[in-house]
């Protein structure tokens, strides 16, 4: 039976955000802290986008102004991931996932600010909604507060460089602006950790990382970080992008990003198996987890319902 451009693209958007949702679990299986982790995240995904002949050739077409643009933004990307894998590793994946669903929030109050559109009184109703969630969120326990703080950060930053991208993406080649906004984020990061950390230490940031419980090593590698840093770059970045950008061809921003919203409850079903993290939280958090996520979903179908309205 063949499979129609609509059915294949959603399977491809469903297909990539479960790849997204799988970032989180491999950020807790890699053995380096944040600042490395995203470092060899970011050089991975660039290398994975500028092979693609499309994005190598476009960035031509893309002004000097707008590439410096573009190079801003790859820098509060850097600054997300670090962020959010802090999260992850200073708490648990749930934690951060559940703080990830604050995007939307950040999202309803950045856009009038940077696109100079109108604030919704409905986005004010649904901000109140998560806050609700936030707050039982933190009924988790001081232990993760810190997970909370960095997860709601990365939040943060993520509304910042989406709606950011959203204003001066325009008609410029997706791929190209990714590829120069990951060698930004990677650039940025090799010039700061330095400073941040008074030096460069090799041995916590390259590949060469020994592993003294294996014999099974790459160069004296974590053979096992060394593939899952593989993973988390190409398969999670570029290939999961990718396919996301594809899929847009041929469906609408509301099934899109219906579909994007499913990345925290994918990753947190997967936290719970994999690492079996509904042992750690309370009943608390997992109700504010539904109210955000709750949320999440709701605004996209009030902001449809009014739009039909308007017609």
């Amino acid at each position: 039976m063949r499979v129609n451009n609509v059915t294949k693209a959603y399977i491809q958007m469903h297909i990539a955000v479960l790849l997204f949702g799988l970032t989180a679990i491999l950020g807790k299986y890699i053995v380096f802290e944040e600042l490395a982790l995203v470092w060899h995240r970011m050089w991975i995904a660039a290398l994975g986008l500028w092979v693609m002949p499309k994005a190598f050739k476009a960035v031509r077409n893309i002004p000097r102004k707008r590439i410096l643009t573009f190079i801003g933004i790859g820098i509060i990307v850097s600054l997300h991931w670090v962020a959010f894998f802090g999260s992850i590793k200073l708490g648990n994946v749930s934690v951060a996932l559940a703080c990830m669903g604050t995007a939307t929030l950040f999202i309803s109050l950045l856009e009038p600010l940077i696109t100079k559109s109108k604030l919704q009184s409905v986005e004010i109703i649904i901000g109140a909604f998560v806050i609700l969630g936030i707050i039982l969120v933190l009924q988790v326990g001081s232990a993760f507060y810190g997970s909370i703080i960095a997860g709601i950060t990365a939040a943060f930053l993520a509304a910042l460089f989406s709606t950011l991208n959203k204003k001066y993406l325009q008609d410029y080649n997706s791929l190209s602006v990714s590829a120069i906004e990951l060698s930004a984020g990677f650039i940025f990061l090799s010039l700061v950790i330095p400073a941040l950390e008074g030096g460069l230490h090799f041995e916590d940031y390259s590949l060469l990382r020994i592993d003294l419980y294996s014999e099974y090593t790459f160069l004296g590698a974590n053979i096992h970080s060394f593939w899952y840093l593989l993973l988390l770059g190409i398969l999670c970045t570029s290939v999961a992008y990718a396919l996301a950008l594809n899929s847009l061809k041929h469906l609408s921003a509301f099934s899109s990003g219906l579909a994007v919203n499913l990345e925290p409850i994918y990753g947190i079903l997967m936290a719970i198996v994999l690492f079996e993290e509904n042992k750690e939280l309370n009943l608390a958090f997992y109700i504010g987890t539904v109210i955000i996520l709750l949320s999440v979903f709701v605004h996209p179908l009030i902001v449809r319902r009014q739009r039909k309205k308007k017609k």
